[in-house]
């Protein structure tokens, strides 16, 4: 009962960091400091978006747990959080501190109508993967592809299909090299505060709902939260026709992750069919293999075909990654 009172859990703050990232890097065996330093700024300067707690026994921090709320990846609406991280010291390991965080984030959680947790673990992750299985997280059904960030291969440009998200068809009269038919020809930009608007309309063209907080949220995390800008909008005549999202991390000095992730991309229906997605994805594997990003991640639903056909055809395939959720 004694060692019972001396544990507090309570929300993270700035002065945590150096503990969480001396936690993460005894589990991960990386340091990611870059990381969690966005991550808890985020969480501080919007906490209705975050949920960041940490477990204190006797006053010092034994483990942590981050979520952040996400309202519908790919069209798909809904309330539903992603559990990001959850870790405790390995020399306090089998003592309950993990289920006490899980426990602690679920009600933050609960309280914020959120209906369901969803997190990303590695197939080779035995040990997180028992974790959240026998806290009833079940498989979901939703994909995680990746690719590398190489060029868009030749071979590919013969694609016929036009999902209705962007262009597929590689044709032209004028020339049979694949630059000049995406990035050349479609100007690409990065992506400024001032696209919100436009990236909301074409987000409610393809999927038929409007989701400004959404996009909103996702936009402030692209610009602010993730280590380096390399979300990006094309333009044709003046006007935004097409964005991509993707974030890239921070490591250990500064580093840049090996790996980025794309949260979202759109086409506006008004001009598919002129090569602006595929513009969208070249320049964004070119940005990324300047950076020495090695491969990008991203993850949708089974059932999306149209986006699964051009993922598919922009060299995507399945990475040795499940996704889980547990209803709240």
């Amino acid at each position: 009962m004694t060692e019972m009172k001396s544990i507090a859990i309570k929300p993270l703050t700035a002065g945590d960091l150096n503990s969480v990232v001396e936690i993460d890097s005894a589990t991960s065996g990386i340091s990611r400091r870059g990381y969690f330093e966005k991550r808890l700024t985020a969480g501080l300067n919007r906490p209705k978006d975050y949920v960041y707690v940490g477990l204190f026994a006797k006053d010092k921090l034994q483990g942590f747990a981050l979520a952040r709320l996400v309202v519908g990846e790919f069209g798909n609406a809904g309330a539903s959080a992603a559990l990001d991280a959850i870790a405790t010291r390995p020399e306090v390991g089998h003592q309950g501190y993990g289920q006490m965080l899980l426990d602690e984030v679920e009600k933050v959680l609960r309280h914020k109508d959120v209906s369901a947790l969803t997190s990303q673990v590695d197939w080779g992750n035995p040990d997180i993967l028992g974790f959240l299985a026998g806290n009833g997280f079940q498989l979901s059904s939703r994909l995680i592809l990746t690719r590398s960030t190489a060029e868009i291969p030749p071979e590919l440009i013969e694609e016929p299909e036009d999902d209705g998200i962007t262009e597929l068809d590689y044709s032209s009269a004028e020339s049979d090299d694949y630059q000049a038919l995406s990035r050349d020809r479609v100007p690409v930009r990065s992506m400024v505060e001032g696209d919100l608007a436009k990236i909301i309309s074409i987000d409610a063209d393809n999927s038929g709902s409007e989701r400004a907080e959404y996009y909103s949220r996702k936009l402030h995390q692209s610009l602010h939260e993730s280590g380096v800008r390399v979300s990006l909008a094309a333009e044709l005549d003046g006007f935004v026709v097409g964005f991509i999202m993707a974030r890239v991390d921070f490591g250990e000095f500064g580093h840049t992750s090996p790996e980025a992730v794309m949260d979202s991309i759109g086409v506006d229906p008004g001009f598919a069919g002129q090569g602006v997605g595929k513009a969208l994805m070249s320049q964004l594997m070119a940005n990324l293999a300047v950076l020495r990003v090695e491969r990008l991640r991203t993850e949708i639903a089974w059932n999306d075909t149209g986006l699964i056909r051009y993922l598919d055809a922009t060299g995507f395939s399945p990475a040795q990654r499940i996704t889980l959720y547990k209803p709240l």
